[in-house]
Formats: structure tokens, C-alpha cells, sequence
């Protein structure tokens, strides 16, 4: 098994950036989601609400980033310092308040043009626990990004084209990985093997991971990545196929054991089953 493709999605909700290496940090692959599109209530927008992040292209520079997007001005955006915090929290409901730092307010205007309602940009400058203890089976500890549950996603080739091969026989057309938003991509293993990682220590590269359990899916998963738009499939189908203690499940949530760097072409291991 080796890693085929790498991503991070620097403001949570929009565009990937792809990597041929990246370095794995305590909280997740470094530049992962520590940017957050936060409502009047401080509650995170993601592409449940509004597909057209999709579109947004966020580009890390170092201390900040800029915002692009289609029809708007680059902005560059500086790592936010000496403002006040403000209380965020993921989701409405079951997420603990954290404090991020606003980016300001060129940043806020840009984004509230584009999904036509006041938003704010906000950083998280310390990746800390906004999921209670005791919901997560194999608990992240304080060192979370704005990521929805865990730290990193890897999802399996062969696992996709299974999927794929399931729409077919409806005579529905393919769907690319992007749809589900990973952070590592892997091939070579057979489809839905990663269901009997959870609980197993993975190597990849120069960085060891927890297999933390199966990620359930919603509906960005109908969402055009490249484009915005969003359609029917495949959650559906995926629902017929892979609903499982009322989850319908794709991919497999990692937690950092060890940091180091991991790159495209790096060997998978897994642990032996104890």
C-alpha cells in the first residue's frame, strides 16, 4: 500500500490545495482547517449550507493567507495578532466554544459578498478540544484544528471504485475522491479494509497515526468540488450500501501519534490485528 495523493483544506469548508509532501503536526497536517467561516453566532458555514465554498481557493503564505475566488480580487489575509478572541464553535449544537481570533474586517466583507450574508473570518492560533470527552471512541485530546471531528481523513482507492461500480448499476456517473475530502489517499488495499483498521497504529512515511473509526458522510459529498454545484449522488447510494449502525460510512478518521513529514509514493503499514 502507498499514499497516492495528499490534501489540506486551509479554510474549513472551501477548496484543497494538493501536496507532494506535507508535514504532520500534533493536530493534523500542517495548515489544515485552522481557518473558519464563522456566522453572526459564531457558528461554523461550511458547504452544508453554502456549496459555493467549494469555489473559494484559500492559498497558505507564510503568516496568512489569501482568499480567491471566482469574480473577486485576491485578498491577502495576515495571520491575525494582538486582537480579542472570540467564542466559535464548529457546529451549533454538541461542540465546545473555542476561541479563534477575527481576521478582520476586509476579510469579512469579502466573504459576506460571496455567500450574500454576514460571516466573519476567524484563525485558530491554538488548536484546542471542541468535542466533549467521551464522544469520540478514540479521544484527540486538546489538539484539534476546526476540523468536524478528528484530525486527518484517509480514505482507499479501491473502496471509490466499489462505490462507483454501485452507480453504475444505476446508471449514475462516477464521482472523483474530492468529493469526500480527504487528507490522505491510498492504494492498494482492497475495498472497505480500512472498516478493520480502527483501533490499529498506521505508518506512513516518518509519522505513526491512530485508525480512529470509519468517518460518517453527509451531504457535501453531493457537492461538485471544482465547481460548486451540487447533485443527487452519490449519498444515496452510498446510504443503500454502507449504512452501518445508522451511519453511512466512507473513509477512516487518523489520529497523530508521532509527527514527521509524510509524502505521495510513501509506504502504508498497518499494524497487525492484535
Amino acid at each position: 500500500m502507498r499514499a497516492v495523493s495528499l490534501h489540506t483544506y486551509p479554510v474549513k469548508g472551501c477548496h484543497r490545495l494538493d501536496h507532494d509532501v506535507v508535514a504532520v503536526e500534533p493536530w493534523g497536517l500542517a495548515g489544515d482547517r485552522r481557518w473558519m467561516i464563522v456566522d453572526a453566532d459564531g457558528i461554523g458555514v461550511t458547504q452544508r449550507q453554502h456549496p459555493v465554498l467549494a469555489t473559494l481557493r484559500p492559498v497558505i503564505r507564510p503568516g496568512g493567507l489569501v482568499l480567491r475566488g471566482p469574480g473577486r480580487p485576491d485578498l491577502e489575509v495576515p495571520e491575525p495578532a494582538g486582537t480579542a478572541p472570540v467564542a466559535v464553535r464548529t457546529f451549533r449544537h454538541r461542540k465546545l466554544p473555542v476561541d479563534a481570533l477575527p481576521a478582520g474586517p476586509a476579510a469579512d466583507a469579502w466573504l459576506t459578498a460571496v455567500l450574500d450574508q454576514p460571516v466573519r473570518l476567524t484563525w485558530l492560533a491554538r488548536p484546542t478540544r471542541h468535542i466533549a470527552e467521551g464522544e469520540r471512541a478514540h479521544d484527540t485530546g486538546d489538539q484539534v484544528s476546526f476540523a468536524d471531528a478528528y484530525p486527518l481523513l484517509l480514505t482507499v482507492t479501491a473502496s471509490l471504485e466499489a462505490l462507483n461500480g454501485w452507480l453504475a448499476e444505476t446508471g449514475a456517473a462516477p464521482v472523483p475522491m474530492t468529493r469526500f475530502r480527504p487528507n490522505v489517499v491510498v492504494e492498494g488495499a482492497p475495498a472497505w479494509v480500512e472498516d478493520d483498521w480502527a483501533g490499529r497504529t498506521l505508518q506512513i512515511g516518518g509519522a505513526t497515526f491512530r485508525a480512529a473509526g470509519s468517518c460518517e458522510r453527509c451531504v457535501v459529498t453531493t457537492t461538485d468540488q471544482e465547481t460548486g454545484v451540487r447533485g443527487h449522488e452519490p449519498l444515496p447510494t452510498l446510504a443503500r450500501h454502507r449504512r452501518i449502525d445508522r451511519k453511512v460510512l466512507f473513509g477512516l478518521h487518523l489520529v497523530p501519534v508521532s509527527g514527521g513529514q509524510i509524502g505521495v509514493g510513501d509506504p502504508v503499514r498497518v499494524e497487525s490485528a492484535p
